[in-house]
């Protein structure tokens, strides 16, 4: 049974969140910022992560990425289509919202969709862009959740105006990729409160 942490960071309020199994093996997802702060809540916990998995690299998402993968020695896994936003103050935001940064390059690029397994870990990635153009998701079958980034949210779902961004490709995505799964499923946004796929299709405004 994996269970699934969360620290909000950031001036955006973004969720990063720890993927832990019962050795206290970790993923940590979307390491967004204050860096200190998440090294300090990964240790203290005494998680031993394996890798980074990214859902898409806007800058509230990776701001702390290089911190820490050099504090666990660990590798990042992204979408091909946003490996270069890593790298590119304008691409990833952070030059708009005046803190332009970049981080180091993924080691890994995602080179198809489907069943993963990085570590002691499985999982499903899966291709749902509209907010960002390289967006993923991180579907964990056997435990019934989903790491859904900045796609839906509770009663919501990703703002489509920026760079790349389409709601038709969005809503599209949501409802063919996280929708059709069963509706007890958990989801898990880059920003706000979890919710569950029974819960969106009921009262998001969105769907």
């Amino acid at each position: 049974m994996l269970m699934v942490e969360k620290m909000v960071v950031g001036i955006a309020s973004e969720n990063t969140y720890a993927i832990v199994n019962e050795d206290k093996k970790a993923l940590i997802i979307d390491p967004g910022a204050e860096a200190e702060t998440l090294i300090d809540w990964i240790k203290s916990n005494g998680w031993q992560p394996q890798a980074v998995l990214l859902t898409h690299c806007h800058y509230d998402h990776i701001g702390a990425l290089d911190a820490v993968r050099e504090a666990f020695a660990i590798e990042a896994y992204v979408h091909p289509i946003e490996a270069s936003f890593i790298i590119d103050s304008q691409k990833n935001l952070s030059y708009f919202v005046g803190s332009a940064f970049m981080q180091r390059p993924a080691e890994h690029e995602w080179d198809s969709m489907g069943v993963k397994t990085v570590g002691d870990f499985e999982f499903k990635v899966t291709f749902v862009p509209g907010h960002s153009p390289g967006h993923v998701v991180y579907i964990f079958e056997d435990d019934g959740f989903v790491i859904c980034g900045d796609t839906i949210f509770e009663q919501s779902i990703g703002r489509t105006d920026l760079p790349g961004g389409s709601q038709a490709l969005l809503l599209t995505g949501i409802q063919k990729e996280i929708l059709s799964l069963p509706e007890n499923y958990r989801l898990f946004p880059g920003h706000g409160s979890a919710t569950t796929i029974a819960a969106e299709i009921k009262t998001n405004p969105y769907l």
